[in-house]
């Protein structure tokens, strides 16, 4: 039985950071399917026996159910001594970067795909106001990552793994991602990683 177990599903770039994690780290690690888009996770019954939040990613280990993709990295990054900090002034900064990537870079972008890409709500004043929003915070790591290969300096961490939730995504949110070079640079530095996938062939996908 594998080591690790990661309720998720491909389209979920939260997902994506714990399930690129546990990949680049080497770690035995299954997932287990969420069908989030036919009402999973608002089942009471999963809500009690996986996440009383209504959120993937979920992960399983030694006896233990964690959530939230931030934490799940933080603890892999402990467990097995990779990407994590090296120091406290490190971890300061990754976790810096961590809660940016959740209250602004993935936050605006994943609400944009969903409605538009997922949902197929069309082009309305929330989609609008959530592209302005998220081109704003594109721009905030671009000019950072113009200064450095990667979010806290010359290595890989998990703040990278965590702003790269959904930076890999196929779907056409509007906003034109060349525009940002030092992010498509950055995008190039992860996927030379030895072990990194992309969040489809990661994953289990809705049907």
């Amino acid at each position: 039985m594998p080591d690790y177990t990661l309720h998720c599903f491909a389209e979920s770039g939260n997902a994506y950071k714990a399930a690129l994690m546990l990949e680049l780290t080497g770690q035995d690690w299954q997932p287990v399917f969420v069908d989030f888009f036919n009402g999973q996770t608002r089942d009471p019954q999963w809500r009690d026996e996986v996440n009383e939040q209504g959120e993937v990613p979920v992960l399983e280990h030694a006896g233990q159910r964690l959530t939230q993709s931030a934490l799940i990295l933080e603890y892999l990054a402990e467990r097995t001594g990779q990407f994590g900090p090296r120091d406290d002034n490190e971890k300061r900064e990754i976790w810096r970067w961590m809660l940016f990537d959740n209250h602004k870079f993935t936050s605006y972008y994943a609400a944009l795909r969903f409605l538009l890409c997922l949902k197929k709500t069309g082009e309305t004043q929330v989609t609008g106001f959530l592209r302005e929003r998220a081109t704003a915070a594109y721009r905030i790591v671009d000019a950072h990552l113009a200064k450095a290969p990667f979010m806290v300096g010359e290595r890989l961490t998990i703040a990278d793994l965590s702003l790269a939730g959904y930076v890999f995504m196929p779907e056409d949110t509007g906003i034109v991602l060349t525009d940002f070079s030092y992010i498509e640079a950055w995008k190039q530095r992860i996927q030379a990683v030895p072990g990194w996938k992309h969040p489809y062939e990661l994953m289990p996908r809705t049907a």
